[in-house]
């Protein structure tokens, strides 16, 4: 079974985590555990787009920033997967070169180090150089990029219908199964 941390910067991009705990939640049986890290940059985000402070009911395992007793923050934890979204370019950056000062950064440099996935959903535009080399560093690493870039051959018809296409990709990269538009059928 899988166990999974998902962890919110404060890029823009709010409706993307909501979308992801969400479906994580309909689907419990596919996974052991779920843990969320939030940093406050997140959370004046999430008020700010989505105009509520919903994910303080989320029924899932919250971790703070400097929480370094929290089970991911070490390899024995055997946590499977970390999910970044939405991956702010400061974050990607610390990733990137080593740096793990907070839960976040030491999470990923733990999944890294014990080649296991880390999804990092980049929510920037335009990318500069110095993002597209650190992508290529995380890349390199083992983890893998995955822009928040939405696609629109399923018709998405709102807001939330559109981000679900990147977050439905997310989920695939993670190896948990949901239903889906699939290309072809």
């Amino acid at each position: 079974m899988k166990k999974i941390v998902v962890a919110i910067t404060g890029a823009s991009g709010s409706v993307y985590p909501k979308i992801l705990i969400d479906k994580l939640l309909q689907v419990k049986e596919q996974w052991e555990d779920l843990a969320v890290v939030m940093t406050e940059n997140a959370k004046q985000a999430w008020a700010t787009e989505l105009e509520n402070e919903n994910y303080k009911a989320l029924p899932v395992k919250f971790y703070t920033q400097q929480d370094f007793n929290a089970p991911f923050a070490s390899g024995s934890g055997q946590y499977n997967t970390m999910i970044i979204i939405p991956c702010s370019m400061g974050t990607l950056g610390r990733i990137a070169t080593g740096v793990s000062n907070d839960l976040i950064t030491r999470a990923a440099d733990v999944i890294l180090k014990e080649r296991r996935q880390l999804i990092c959903v980049a929510r920037d535009t335009p990318y500069n150089l110095i993002h597209i080399r650190n992508m290529e560093t995380i890349t390199l690493a083992g983890g893998i990029i995955c822009p928040a870039t939405p696609s629109f051959y399923s018709k998405p018809r709102t807001i939330e219908e559109v981000a679900a296409t990147v977050v439905d990709r997310v989920l695939d990269l993670a190896g948990i199964d949901v239903k889906t538009f699939r290309w072809g059928k």
